[in-house]
């Protein structure tokens, strides 16, 4: 279990954020977060700030990581690449979550080390995260200036015939209903979006093509539910495409794989982050998924029959 509660102690009377640096090395600004986030406590109850006073026993709430040994798929002093399978969380949802890559990461490379930007947990492929404080804030800036080109691969239903570029802006969802937790929809309130796509291969026996697709803008869901806009939705996806009613059956983990199969076409959705390049410190870089996307999702249905 990553998050460990770890009896403390101070013999003298401090601050609470003064003993978190001083005893434990974290920074001020890591110090206060922890307090914010309620990981300490005296008595069992939770200190919200940081100038409480504390004294004697207490208890430490602190992110202990696990390793489960997954190999970094590159590895370089300012940062490191893994190629991450569906499924896996990139960073915990709560306190309870038993494991995530932010675990690999620090495991292996120690606690400054970050995931510099985030895929979605069915969503398989390259992560890109840093090594120290200095690299991280130079690489989320890539990402917000869009300096970074990523490209993705994605099984999609029917035949998509010729190149494409989507933009159609995006917003999060904030009305109707319990779908709220995770849909965004096209609508001219919403941000700027582009995505470029590229069909690589039809299967006509399946009806589905395997597709290029290249995200100018980094919106959350943005790939999916521009692919689902032009009425190509991903293969697997248990939301755009889908019922509100079953959205939300989904999301309440109350939806089976073989209602899921029936309904999406696939148990996991067929989407893999597959290229990064990149500039870095007068350093060009670019970097491919050794994973072989099309055998996976030929296998993945060939499974299902």
């Amino acid at each position: 279990m990553p998050f460990v509660l770890k009896k403390m102690y101070t013999p003298v009377k401090q601050r609470v954020f003064l003993y978190l640096i001083k005893e434990l090395g974290y920074t001020q600004k890591e110090s206060q977060r922890m307090i914010s986030k309620g990981r300490v406590l005296v008595d069992g109850v939770a200190i919200n700030k940081a100038s409480t006073e504390i004294e004697g026993d207490f208890e430490f709430i602190y992110f202990e990581p696990l390793t489960k040994g997954l190999v970094a798929h590159a590895v370089y002093d300012e940062f490191v690449l893994f190629d991450k399978p569906s499924g896996m969380l990139i960073h915990p949802q709560n306190r309870n979550t038993a494991y995530s890559l932010i675990d690999e990461l620090k495991s292996q490379f120690g606690k400054d080390a970050n995931i510099a930007h985030r895929i979605d947990q069915e969503t398989s492929g390259l992560v890109l995260c840093a090594r120290n404080k200095e690299s991280e804030r130079d690489i989320k800036m890539m990402f917000q200036e869009r300096d970074m080109k990523k490209k993705y691969l994605a099984l999609a239903h029917g035949e998509f015939k010729e190149e494409l570029t989507v933009e159609a802006k995006l917003l999060r969802a904030e009305d109707e209903s319990a779908i709220v937790r995770m849909v965004v929809k096209v609508d001219d309130k919403g941000k700027e979006s582009k995505t470029h796509f590229r069909p690589l291969k039809y299967f006509p026996e399946l009806d589905m093509t395997l597709i290029e697709c290249a995200p100018h803008t980094g919106r959350q869901h943005q790939i999916r539910v521009h692919l689902f806009h032009v009425k190509h939705p991903i293969v697997g996806d248990p939301i755009y495409g889908q019922s509100e009613e079953d959205v939300v059956r989904f999301l309440d983990k109350d939806l089976s794989d073989e209602e899921r199969i029936e309904k999406s076409g696939a148990q996991r959705l067929l989407l893999h982050a597959n290229e990064l390049e990149f500039e870095l410190y007068s350093k060009q870089y670019h970097f491919k998924s050794d994973i072989d996307f099309e055998k996976l999702c030929l296998s993945i249905l060939n499974s299902i029959k």
